[in-house]
């Protein structure tokens, strides 16, 4: 249903096509309120709030971003969406395994690395991993990339 004009079939076709970008709008409101925490932020004023939601405006974009840049384009390089920290990380701990994962430098090989560090089992039935577990896995692996930085400043000193 919609209140704006529809006079022919082209028309009503692009109301659809609209309607069907709703479900998108909301994975990304629930990547704000469940992987932000949106909702528990107990600011006391509208600039401090206007600050927070454009800060987390802009985490939620990159983890929808990521997420379906693999969806849409598997084979893509990694570097499309992938800082050089994380694709340095990932590969590091790839490296460190008896049997690396790792076989292509494919976006979507990499966003499954990301999601196994959010819990993702990437069993052979399971779905696609979803924002949250790419959420996860981004902070995780932000949390390893700062460590690995860390470590090779301490080695030059």
């Amino acid at each position: 249903m919609t209140n704006l004009p529809v006079e022919d079939l082209s028309v009503a076709v692009e109301k659809l096509g609209w309607y069907a970008l709703r479900w998108k709008a909301e994975v990304f409101h629930k990547v704000m309120k469940s992987g932000c925490r949106a909702e528990e932020a107990r600011l006391e004023t509208a600039e401090r709030l206007a600050k927070f939601l454009a800060l987390i405006a802009v985490v939620s974009w990159r983890i929808f971003f990521v997420t379906m840049s693999a969806r849409a384009k598997p084979d893509a390089a990694p570097d499309n969406v992938l800082t050089f920290a994380e694709i340095t990380a990932l590969d590091r701990i790839d490296a460190s395994r008896t049997r690396p994962r790792l076989h292509r430098p494919t976006l979507a090989a990499y966003l499954l690395q990301i999601a196994m560090l959010g819990g993702y089992l990437a069993r052979k039935h399971d779905p696609p991993p979803g924002n949250m577990v790419i959420w996860r896995g981004i902070t995780r692996l932000h949390d390893i990339s700062f460590g690995i930085a860390i470590g090779l400043n301490d080695v030059g000193n």
